[in-house]
């Protein structure tokens, strides 16, 4: 009972790690909020709410929910991605048909047009907690 317990103490702090951290501004390196600012002139002038994901750090401003955009940069601050919110209704059609067929039709609660440092858009759908990745056409590439 003792593992079975440790185990399920350890999973759960590994989940809860893995999570988006909220951060202060003052616990973002200055490259980070300077490549920001460089990149997304229209950011300097709004209240950004910092998180570091996945070991980068992601700059969220803009809308009423304060994260219609979405940029995620290096520790070193090399810009990574643009995720910019968008409603549902302007997904491509081959999104809602994937999630029909392949999620039981489950609502989809957020939706983003996702430019890389390449260049490359895709778009992103949020179902039941996990992000649904699709190029151009609506064709599913992956699950995030």
């Amino acid at each position: 009972m003792k593992t079975y317990v440790m185990s399920v103490a350890f999973l759960v702090f590994t989940a809860v790690s893995c999570l988006a951290q909220d951060l202060k501004k003052s616990e973002v390196p200055q490259q980070v909020q300077n490549a920001c600012a460089q990149k997304f002139s229209e950011s300097s002038h709004a209240k950004i709410a910092w998180e570091k994901e996945k070991g980068n750090y992601e700059a969220n401003w803009g809308g009423r929910s304060g994260e219609d955009n979405s940029a995620l940069f290096t520790p070193a601050g090399v810009f990574i991605e643009i995720v910019k919110a968008i409603p549902v209704s302007q997904l491509p059609a081959g999104v809602t048909q994937y999630v029909q067929a392949h999620e039981h039709g489950a609502k989809i609660k957020e939706a983003g047009l996702v430019t890389d440092a390449k260049g490359v858009v895709t778009y992103e759908a949020e179902i039941r907690g996990k992000d649904l990745i699709f190029d151009k056409s609506g064709k599913f590439i992956k699950a995030d």
